[in-house]
């Protein structure tokens, strides 16, 4: 008996002497969140931050090279202007020229070569060697439209080829951008110092961020762990309603009330279960005592056998569907196609044989035409058949009148059974609880039951994909509407 109590409440999540029900989450766990949340925002927007130091780093190197080289560029048109085209590389002319007449750069050279690759010109400052071979493997590559660069520690040269009377030369002008470096040097200085102060401030961006962002899930967890067995009827705050932290909490909401629908309905259970065992138990109990005690014929000891033969009938009946409850949450069963309409008339035909003289009519309606097996469903013959004859039992027990089967298609893919009667009927408040195990309306307690037979069947057709609605009017009778999905 116990442990069909307990199937039916699926292994004791809410338990009788109502234990702390609390959200287990440990600080150290929320300060792992937390740390987490501030690595990934500190590595996201720092990468950010060096994505950008280094496209403004590339950047401002390539515009510094191109002022650069356009500089050396015209200087070497200018210097070719000079020495080729009005000087024509006399040597006496030239050699009257000092370095600081030509040379205007830091570590500056001018070199120029003829058609043969011979060094007609050379001037340079602070004894550079020229890099004759590097020259020499550069001219053939230069062509009027397309001048050389190359760049040898901080000094960077430009060739050019310049035509003169049908003659080709090559004239190399190289230099240190020295200004053009001191700007460089305090643009990586201003970076570096920039992205050593941003990462403080990401470092304290990023905590803040943290905190804010957790503070939400921090106050859930003060809320939820304030809320008790004996508070189950409390809820988180929701927040706007819209975002994901607010979703969380609705989420949070549905499962407390499911817990607290849960916790109800099992209170219930257990205190009409108590109930309905105490009553047959103590008749039981007091009936053998007296037998024991008065009975001294064989007639008086016979009337007390065949009482406590009745009163053991009454657990038994109760036990079996207790069990009949417990079996029907189990959705494990195998599942065949099972003809519906099969169920129904197996059902019709114990419910005449239970109430003899009972007109129970059976209405089938239209189905569609693409229907190959009419009425045909996936699921477990027995517990169908079952589920259909506690509502034609629950009809005929509270009713005098005819009763009414409906079998249709409310749909293509879905198959309808109503099962309606003109009895006494339930009000609105009962109605909402009569699925419930062991609850009875208040207006049919006098008659015999246990009230397990609409909440074995509500528990079938779930088990089975469908769904149960009652309607109900006090004093004109019940309808009863069950809803399954079709194999189509």
């Amino acid at each position: 008996m116990t442990v069909s109590l307990y199937q039916y409440q699926d292994a004791a999540l809410l338990q009788l002497d109502q234990q702390n029900i609390k959200l287990t989450t440990s600080p150290f766990h929320l300060m792992l969140v937390r740390n987490r949340l501030i690595l990934r925002f500190m590595v996201l927007v720092t990468t950010i931050q060096l994505c950008l130091t280094a496209f403004i780093y590339y950047y401002s190197d390539q515009a510094r090279r191109s002022r650069f080289y356009h500089r050396l560029e015209t200087r070497a048109r200018q210097s070719a202007s000079l020495l080729i085209h009005r000087l024509d590389l006399n040597p006496k002319v030239l050699g009257n020229f000092r370095k600081e007449d030509l040379l205007t750069m830091h570590n500056g050279r001018i070199s120029i070569y003829d058609g043969q690759q011979k060094l007609r010109f050379h001037i340079q400052q602070h004894d550079t060697e020229p890099l004759r071979q590097r020259d020499a493997e550069l001219m053939p590559r230069i062509t009027a439209r397309k001048p050389a660069r190359f760049r040898v520690g901080e000094v960077e040269t430009l060739g050019v080829l310049v035509r003169h009377h049908g003659q080709r030369y090559w004239l190399f002008m190289a230099g240190r951008d020295y200004y053009g470096g001191l700007e460089f040097a305090t643009l990586r200085l201003i970076l570096v110092v920039g992205n050593l102060g941003a990462m403080v401030l990401i470092t304290l961006a990023a905590g803040l961020f943290a905190d804010r962002s957790l503070k939400p899930l921090a106050r859930m967890v003060t809320e939820v762990d304030s809320i008790r067995a004996p508070h189950l009827n409390r809820r988180v705050n929701e927040g706007n309603g819209r975002d994901e932290i607010a979703r969380l909490a609705i989420t949070f909401n549905r499962m407390l009330g499911g817990l607290e629908r849960a916790f109800e309905t099992q209170k219930s259970f257990f205190a009409h279960a108590s109930h309905e065992l105490r009553t047959p138990l103590a008749n039981l109990l007091a009936t053998l005592e007296t037998s024991a005690a008065y009975d001294t014929s064989l007639p008086e000891t016979k009337r007390s056998i065949d009482s406590a033969l009745e009163e053991t009938q009454a657990i038994i009946e109760l036990t079996n569907g207790l069990l009949a409850l417990a079996k029907a949450e189990d959705a494990t069963f195998r599942r065949t196609q099972v003809a519906l309409d099969e169920c129904v008339v197996q059902a019709i035909a114990a419910g005449s044989s239970k109430y003899p003289g009972r007109a129970i009519q059976l209405e089938v309606g239209e189905w569609p035409e693409a229907a190959e097996d009419l009425f045909a469903v996936l699921g477990n013959e027995q517990l169908l058949a079952t589920a259909i004859f506690n509502l034609l039992d629950n009809a005929c027990k509270y009713s005098t009148q005819a009763v009414v089967v409906s079998l249709r298609y409310a749909t293509a893919r879905t198959v309808q059974l109503t099962v309606a009667d003109t009895g006494i009927g339930m009000v609105p408040h009962e109605v909402e609880r009569v699925r419930e195990p062991l609850y009875r309306a208040e207006n049919g307690q006098t008659a015999p039951g246990y009230g397990l037979g609409l909440a074995i069947t509500d528990r079938i057709i779930r088990a089975h994909g469908g769904s149960l609605s009652i309607a109900s009017v006090l004093g004109e009778g019940t309808t009863s509407t069950m809803l399954l999905p079709a194999v189509v």
